[in-house]
């Protein structure tokens, strides 16, 4: 049975200033940070922040993809950067409440026993309280945008919530994660123009297909202790079948990433900025390729990297985008 989690008085001092086992080494939080603010940090995934960089990149892709419709605006330039605030509040947020849920699990788990909550570096109370702050702190920047935007943004604590608890009930728990992740794709959208179009809702699919390919990558890192603790994952549904699926979801991602550029810049009847965007798409596929070349679903430090590999394959539509939208 998982071991409770100790209370920070009990923990030996040597790990309360240790770092995490699946914390990038040498990560500017167990280098620079206050000692203070370093569990609370690492509670929000501060040490690695690919997670952000996933939250954020749909947003992009919202903005850029909307702007090639009706232009950039003075807005947009706020918005984005409000966006990469954002991301980094509400995955810090979202983190912290799957730690609260996850605590004992993490606890039963290589990889994870030595995060704050399960090591004893914080208290429940404690990472409740710093879970709600983060939260508020994003509030703020949500309320200045539009009355659709702010809705969509409420709309999305209900996933949030449920996402932890997935695990426990579906072999699919990637499915809701993606379901959250590129919410930020609607929410950005509206907060450009206004409006959800079909172009937006395509754009959404893509992101979801687009989870469900590294986020079950990510997972097979886990595909043991998983098992041993009986958390439910696409890795261990899939097992020796995750490549067929993989490249399901890469078909998918592509596909409807370009569904969603022809809605959006077709009906202008442009040629160039549509075949420069479908390029940036294109960039994408080939960057999503060469991970499938590169992974050993068998490796957890070859997940780990394609994983992470990840951060570039999305960024690269975004300059096809953007470049697409200022023509």
């Amino acid at each position: 049975m998982p071991q409770p989690p100790r209370t920070p008085e009990a923990a030996p001092l040597e790990e309360l200033i240790g770092t995490v086992a699946d914390a990038p080494p040498g990560n500017w939080v167990d280098r620079y940070a206050p000692f203070a603010a370093r569990p609370y940090l690492r509670l929000s995934r501060a040490d690695r922040p690919i997670g952000t960089w996933l939250l954020l990149i749909p947003c992009l892709w919202a903005i850029t993809l909307a702007a090639g419709i009706d232009g950039f605006r003075p807005w947009d330039a706020w918005l984005a950067v409000s966006c990469g605030i954002g991301a980094f509040l509400m995955r810090g947020a979202g983190c912290t409440w799957n730690d609260i849920t996850d605590r004992d699990i993490d606890a039963a788990v290589t990889r994870t026993r030595s995060r704050p909550i399960p090591s004893g570096q914080v208290s429940v109370r404690q990472a409740l309280v710093w879970m709600v702050a983060q939260a508020l702190l994003a509030a703020l920047i949500l309320f200045s945008y539009n009355t659709l935007a702010i809705t969509l943004g409420i709309a999305s604590l209900g996933l949030v919530a449920i996402y932890p608890f997935a695990k426990r009930f579906t072999w699919w728990p990637q499915a809701f994660l993606g379901l959250a992740f590129n919410w930020g794709a609607l929410l950005a959208w509206a907060a450009h123009s206004g409006t959800v179009p079909p172009a937006a809702v395509a754009l959404y699919a893509a992101g979801i297909a687009w989870t469900l390919y590294y986020d079950t990558i990510y997972a097979h890192q886990d595909r043991e202790d998983d098992a041993l603790v009986g958390v439910k994952s696409t890795a261990r549904l899939f097992g020796t079948d995750t490549r067929r699926w993989l490249a399901i979801f890469f078909a998918l991602t592509i596909t409807l990433f370009a569904l969603a550029v022809i809605l959006a810049l077709a009906p202008s009847g442009r040629a160039l900025p549509l075949v420069i965007a479908l390029a940036g798409v294109w960039a994408m596929g080939w960057h999503m390729v060469w991970q499938m070349r590169q992974l050993d679903i068998d490796d957890p430090a070859s997940c780990l990297a394609v994983f992470r590999a990840n951060r570039d394959a999305g960024l690269v539509p975004v300059l096809f985008l953007a470049a697409a939208a200022l023509l």
